[in-house]
């Protein structure tokens, strides 16, 4: 008779958010068990075990291979926070270039008309206006930035968020790392930019334009809050201008 085959071993769970979940949560509790799918999936991958008490009590225990996926699961949001702040900055730099003044970081009320008329929190990863004295000119810009699929998927299932960012801006952006999606899945009210590794921002879609003038409330946030920077370039080009020796003819 043949030799039996190898059991087969439980698939890797370190792709579930859900597991994930789970997983930090008993690891920062008393353990105690859930006895749901999630919970039989994770000691069947040996990510969990057991541990019994007195009197027929038991509760559950991170297991080495639970904290080593933990540790793993930790180091790929770094890096993957650390890839979206690098691309937020590139945006932010990218704006003030074209003569914006950008802000990172804000937190913007905004009226959603949802039926309700509810009022919701936006933060967009940028935020612009033309630099303009005259307020018809202003042109507010909302830049989301997403660097993973999965992100940008939760992302487009929120549709609150969504039209928090058209509340506040003339036109909306999402900047999306090369490759993770393709433009046709991003709703048409959005413009689509392409960011390849060290290369430019690409327009794939331009984003809908149409008239608005920033709210009272907006303007009192923009100016509690730091702006960019100017660019490197555009402080030198300042530099430049006072150094210059006087032209003879003036």
């Amino acid at each position: 008779m043949p030799a039996n085959p190898d059991p087969i071993k439980p698939a890797p769970l370190a792709a579930s958010a859900a597991h994930q979940r789970r997983l930090r949560e008993i690891w920062r509790s008393a353990g105690w068990p859930c006895q749901d799918l999630i919970e039989a999936e994770l000691l069947a991958a040996g990510l969990l075990e057991r541990v019994r008490h007195g009197g027929g009590r038991e509760t559950l225990r991170v297991t080495d291979a639970g904290v080593a996926a933990l540790a793993a699961t930790l180091e790929r949001n770094r890096a993957r926070r650390g890839a979206h702040e690098a691309l937020v900055e590139r945006v932010a730099r990218e704006m003030t270039r074209a003569g914006r003044i950008a802000w990172r970081g804000l937190a913007l009320r905004a009226h959603v008309d949802d039926g309700e008329g509810r009022w919701v929190m936006a933060m967009p990863d940028v935020f612009s206006i033309r630099h303009t004295t005259v307020e018809d000119w202003l042109e507010p810009a909302a830049h989301e930035i997403k660097v993973s699929r999965a992100d940008l998927l939760s992302d487009l299932r929120r549709a609150h968020k969504r039209e928090a960012y058209r509340a506040l801006s003339s036109q909306c952006w999402y900047v999306l790392k090369q490759g993770i999606a393709d433009a046709e899945e991003i709703p048409m009210e959005f413009g689509v930019m392409f960011a390849s590794e060290g290369g430019a921002l690409e327009v794939a879609r331009p984003a809908p334009r149409r008239a608005m003038r920033l709210p009272l409330a907006t303007w009192m946030a923009l100016a509690r809050a730091s702006a960019e920077p100017p660019a490197d370039d555009e402080a030198q080009a300042w530099l430049a201008d006072v150094d210059a020796p006087p032209r003879e003819d003036a």
